[in-house]
């Protein structure tokens, strides 16, 4: 008995022609472009569903010239930092974002030279139908890349000295305002901030915060101790402040990591926290909650920091001019200050 003959599959012809529109728009509504009425977007999805019909990949990537993927570089020095609690959050926000716009998800770490020359390669070929950059310090090569880039770019966080004109960020100067100015409210006079790397906006800004609130209080600041945002960074910080600074009651570091480090330092001084010496970190970090003791901080919304990147990526990519992105951020009072 002959085999039956394999079922041949509808074209994009026939689903404009079951869907009353001309192949164009049928193409346009399949691929999620812009300009494309609600009434004949439907009738084409109505359509897709009828006729069993199921677009090309391949002819769909020669057709919108898209790849179907965004990317999230990182421009940093270690391989884990995507295990970080800090981007791990980032990436399943921009992963969740891009998988119901149909994309996918590309991580790329600019952590040499090589690497750098990759990414790069990677946004003038349009490897990628959009990039989201983050964690870009002063001078960074890839934000003049970015500029000259062939696709969209959306920023995690704004460079040092530019303002891009797609980025989403946290309140970074509010956010350290407020953590110095819990401080200062419990008759706290000597407080002292231990900040992220000076080459980063993130840094920058939320000394810029504590500074804020010294001034504002009638204090002077102290010069900041600068460390990178890790445990190791801020235990060290905070034993040159000891040093430098034995009188000192009250720190405020400029992420939760580094706070952490500090209250280890602190309690092999013993130093007792907050009763010596009141913490408040940055971040709002699993580790805040089960630090010992645990930490007062600054909630920064981290996965929707990831979420907005990703959406506001894919309105770009979908021909869209969105706004750039101030997320707010608050203080949470727990038992280290």
């Amino acid at each position: 008995m002959a085999e039956d003959a394999p079922r041949r599959q509808p074209t994009l012809d026939e689903v404009a022609e079951r869907a009353g529109v001309s192949r164009s728009v049928a193409s346009r509504a399949l691929n999620n472009a812009p300009h494309v009425s609600r009434a004949k977007r439907e009738a084409v999805e109505r359509a897709v569903r009828q006729l069993g019909y199921v677009p090309n990949p391949t002819a769909r990537a020669l057709a919108t010239r898209q790849t179907g993927a965004a990317a999230l570089v990182v421009s940093g020095e270690d391989p884990s930092i995507f295990a970080d609690p800090f981007f791990a959050q980032v990436i399943v926000g921009a992963s969740a974002a891009l998988e119901e716009a149909g994309l996918h998800l590309m991580l790329c770490l600019a952590a040499s030279d090589r690497g750098r020359k990759r990414v790069a390669e990677l946004l003038r070929s349009r490897g990628a139908d959009g990039a989201m950059l983050m964690a870009l310090r002063e001078d960074d090569p890839l934000t003049r890349v970015a500029e000259k880039a062939q696709m969209p770019v959306v920023f995690g966080g704004r460079p040092v000295g530019t303002t891009p004109r797609w980025y989403v960020d946290v309140d970074n100067v509010g956010g350290a305002r407020k953590a110095t100015e819990h401080l200062l409210s419990r008759g706290l006079t000597r407080v002292a901030a231990i900040c992220g790397r000076l080459d980063t906006e993130a840094g920058r800004a939320r000394y810029r915060g504590y500074r804020d609130a010294m001034l504002a209080a009638g204090l002077d600041p102290l010069p900041p101790q600068e460390g990178d945002f890790t445990e190791h960074s801020g235990a060290a910080a905070m034993a040159a402040l000891l040093a430098n600074r034995p009188d000192v009651e009250g720190v405020f570091a400029a992420g939760d990591n580094m706070a952490v480090g500090a209250l280890r330092t602190l309690r092999k001084a013993g130093r007792q926290v907050p009763a010596d010496v009141a913490v408040v970190g940055f971040d709002d970090l699993s580790v805040s909650r089960i630090s010992d003791p645990p930490l007062t901080t600054v909630h920064q919304p981290i996965e929707a920091l990831g979420r907005e990147m990703a959406r506001m990526l894919v309105a770009l990519v979908n021909g869209q001019d969105p706004t750039a992105l101030i997320l707010p951020t608050r203080l949470v009072v727990r038992s280290s200050a």
